[in-house]
């Protein structure tokens, strides 16, 4: 259980990265995929 919660962490992490990388260099499909990234991962830290 506790291992699904860090996943869903890193999840979120990775996700926050990937939205800052998009807003950076202005992709709006990387920022997308970003939020989508960090959803994903509170959904996993949630069930987790």
């Amino acid at each position: 259980m506790a291992g699904k919660k860090i996943e869903g962490k890193i999840g979120q992490v990775k996700g926050r990265v990937r939205e800052a990388v998009g807003k950076v260099t202005g992709k709006k499909s990387t920022t997308l995929k970003g939020k989508a990234q960090r959803a994903r991962g509170k959904l996993t830290e949630k069930l987790g």
